[in-house]
């Protein structure tokens, strides 16, 4: 049996906890048509965050500081690329006859 290491859960418990916190914003009371999917984003996004800084963290320990960079920026493009695949679908903002 593999022993069990201590960052092995770690995008499981960002996913969870993101996606709690996205749940209970604003409107607790009803899950709208966009709202599922934002959960879904929030939470994916929070477990590869999660991930990502806690692999920094251990290869600064280590003493690896290009490691540490490296889970940092696997992190920050996976966010990145989270959103832009279950990003809102909101265009830019329509102007009025006001401008």
């Amino acid at each position: 049996m593999r022993e069990r290491k201590r960052g092995d859960s770690d995008f499981v418990r960002g996913f969870v906890a993101s996606a709690c916190l996205s749940a209970f914003q604003n409107a607790p009371r009803e899950l709208a048509a966009g709202r599922l999917q934002r959960v879904l984003r929030h939470g994916l996004q929070g477990g590869a965050a999660l991930t990502a800084g806690a692999r920094a963290a251990a290869q600064i320990r280590r003493g690896d500081y290009a490691g540490a960079l490296v889970a940092a920026a696997a992190g920050a493009a996976g966010v990145l690329l989270i959103e832009k695949l279950l990003g809102d679908a909101v265009g830019p903002a329509t102007e009025d006859r006001n401008g």
